[in-house]
């Protein structure tokens, strides 16, 4: 005897490859369906709709087929309210809570629809009760004792981005595509014009950067643009400041020269000697303000009011005072960066573009450079529905993309 539940399509799901992606999971999951309705958009601004009766041997199979299709924005034709369970403990969810994705997502509450806030991946959504409920999203170790939070998938929504259908607008050519070739002025030319019309739009811009930016001499152009406003907020670790403000004192990123590619003499304790003056100081903005730093990344961040986060991680030396050095507290304020930005440049680091990476939404605009294709691919995987990657020198595509910006 089988079981089976009935759920619906909606959107643009031929053209995005969400109906196709549909019925294969169905079969690879060894269940079958039959189309009950199928409405067909015939413009390229007509959504589609499709009803479908998904059939399985056991209940337990059936439930595992839903589940994947949900996360693909497939919903129940019959929805009922989410099913909300008081938390039992501090930093302990109910069994069977729902565990988000990153995609825009809805939970029907007394009947009506309410988006979920602050959307992440790996989170819990937790319900606001009241005359205005609110839904939104919280990582486990801060889930409190009485939270009611949404269990199994009941009353839940989930809305992936959809593909465009053409690549028109400053944002058509940010589908998850990845450059192999040499760096392409056009690609970074149409980069440019997305951060000029995120900003136009109110936007805030984000760059996520690595130390290989400084090593590579990328510095100055970076800086420029904090200067000139095209970044707003920077992500970083303890590394990428050092150097960046080893640069400013003694000339040099890890000791070398980056213009003459020469080693001073002892040029390797100069990362060192760079954070004993900061530490010296009190901090960064000390650092600024007495003169002992007067160029750079930091410093444009900290004379021109840009926020910033330094990280830290177990292979840092000093490390700054303004590297928070516990993972948790480094992660909250990483997350509550990242809910504020509208696109996000991913600059040469693959372990701190993945840490922001999980704390964004599927839609936020994302650039990702790197001279390692599988660093990218890695990036552009995680779920972005408008982003762009280039695999290139990092050294080559900011001073490009400073020109395109800053001396039209």
């Amino acid at each position: 005897m089988t079981v089976s539940r009935e759920v619906e399509l909606e959107g643009h799901i031929i053209d995005s490859g969400m109906m196709q992606s549909c019925f294969g999971i169905i079969m690879d999951l060894g269940g079958s369906f039959s189309v009950q309705e199928f409405d067909i958009g015939r413009h390229k601004d007509e959504e589609s709709y499709a009803r479908m009766l998904v059939e399985a041997d056991d209940e337990d199979q059936l439930q595992s087929i839903v589940h994947e299709l949900h996360q693909h924005g497939v919903n129940p034709s019959d929805p009922k309210d989410a099913t909300l369970v008081p938390a039992p403990d501090d930093q302990v969810v109910p069994h069977g809570f729902y565990s988000t994705t990153n995609h825009p997502t809805y939970i029907r509450h007394d009947g009506e629809w309410i988006e979920v806030e602050d959307m992440e991946m790996d989170c819990a959504v937790v319900v606001e009760d009241g005359d205005s409920p609110r839904a939104y999203t919280k990582v486990l170790n801060a889930i409190e004792e009485g939270d009611l939070v949404v269990t199994d998938e009941t009353g839940i929504k989930v809305q992936p981005p959809e593909r465009p259908r053409d690549s028109g607008g400053a944002f058509g050519f940010m589908q998850g595509g990845v450059s192999s070739e040499r760096p392409s002025e056009s690609t970074i030319r149409k980069i440019a014009n997305a951060i000029e019309e995120t900003k136009k739009e109110g936007g805030k811009v984000m760059a996520v950067c690595g130390p290989a930016l400084i090593h590579s001499g990328a510095r100055e152009d970076l800086a420029r643009l904090v200067r000139e406003g095209y970044v707003d907020m920077l992500s970083a670790g303890n590394g990428f400041a050092v150097h960046d403000i080893e640069r400013d004192i003694y000339g040099t990123s890890l000791g070398m020269d980056t213009e003459s590619l020469d080693h001073p003499r002892h040029g390797h304790k100069h990362h060192i000697y760079t954070i004993s003056e900061v530490i010296r100081e009190g901090g960064i903005e000390e650092a600024v303000e007495s003169g002992t730093i007067e160029s750079g990344v930091m410093y444009e961040c900290i004379d021109n009011d840009r926020p910033f986060v330094l990280a830290g991680s177990i292979r840092d030396d000093g490390p700054l005072p303004d590297t928070i050095t516990d993972a948790v507290e480094a992660q909250n304020a990483i997350r509550e960066q990242a809910h504020e930005a509208d696109m996000v440049l991913m600059l040469s680091t693959l372990l701190h573009s993945v840490a922001v990476g999980n704390c964004l939404p599927s839609t936020t605009r994302v650039v990702c450079v790197d001279i390692n294709p599988a660093t990218v691919t890695q990036l552009l995987d995680r779920g972005s529905a408008q982003a762009v990657g280039m695999v290139t020198d990092i050294g080559t595509f900011v001073p490009i993309l400073a020109e395109q910006l800053l001396e039209e």
